[in-house]
Parts: structure tokens; C-alpha cells; sequence
């Protein structure tokens, strides 16, 4: 019987070990230091329990991180493109002029529709799912984000 402590290393020792071949793969638009950043803020960071450590570790770890990551990460922690899209435009951004033919290209799209969105949502104050109901953003995440 596995321990919720040994459960814990493990993820950890998976994370630190995928952050270190990442890190090591030519043309990343992602530079080896934030690599190792995500990697160390998953490890101690407070995730929901619907979100893997595994996709904590590929973003910054804020609010709208871990609320699209719920909303759009699908099977073996990949993102559902379908749903992504669907909240993208739910609250109005624009998408239709990136580019989708590129090796890579659904990391970018994550990453523009990410920025895209967090604009967005900061200015309303709450983000807009496909199936019409509102997330309400918190305060300090506004605060941070607005322009």
C-alpha cells in the first residue's frame, strides 16, 4: 500500500525528471528556467483535485491557469482543443487568424489564448464557460491583470 507522502515523491521525482528532458529539447518557445520554475511552483503548490501535478507544472499556476486547466484538459493530460476554443469564444476573443497547421502549434494556441483571455476576463472580472455560466475572478487575480 502506497502512502499519500510516497504518492507525493513520486509525482515529484516525475515532474523534476520531465522538467529535465524539457528542458533539453531544441526550439521550445519555453526557456529551461521557467521550465524548471513551473516544475518547482507544481511541487508546492495548492492545486484543485481535478488538476494533475503534470499540468500544474506546464503553467504559471494561477487562478485562470487552474480554471482552464479543469475546464479544457482532457485525456493523458492533453489539451481539449473543442473546449478550449468553446471558452475562448464564450467570452469573445477572437481565434480564427492563428495558425493551426504548424508542428506545435496547440502549445502556442494555449499559450496566445491564455493571454488573450486573461485580458479579457480581467477587464469583466469573470470568465464566461461554453455552457453560458460565469466563473467569477478573484479580486487579487483582477488587481494583478488589468490594464
Amino acid at each position: 500500500m502506497t502512502t499519500a507522502t510516497e504518492t507525493r515523491k513520486t509525482e515529484a521525482l516525475e515532474i523534476l525528471a520531465q522538467a529535465e528532458l524539457d528542458a533539453a529539447l531544441p526550439k521550445s518557445v519555453v526557456s529551461a528556467n521557467y521550465k524548471k520554475r513551473y516544475a518547482e511552483r507544481a511541487l508546492t503548490a495548492r492545486k484543485p483535485k481535478d488538476v494533475s501535478r503534470k499540468v500544474v507544472a506546464r503553467s504559471c499556476g494561477d487562478w485562470l491557469a487552474l480554471e482552464l486547466a479543469k475546464h479544457c484538459i482532457g485525456e493523458k493530460n492533453k489539451l481539449n482543443v473543442d473546449a478550449f476554443t468553446a471558452i475562448l469564444d464564450a467570452n469573445g476573443v477572437d481565434h480564427s487568424h492563428w495558425n493551426r497547421t504548424s508542428k506545435g502549434w496547440q502549445g502556442r494556441f494555449r499559450m496566445t489564448g491564455r493571454l488573450a483571455l486573461q485580458r479579457v476576463v480581467a477587464e469583466a472580472g469573470e470568465m464566461e464557460l461554453a455552457d453560458g455560466s460565469t466563473v467569477i475572478a478573484p479580486k487579487t487575480w483582477v488587481a494583478k491583470h488589468q490594464h
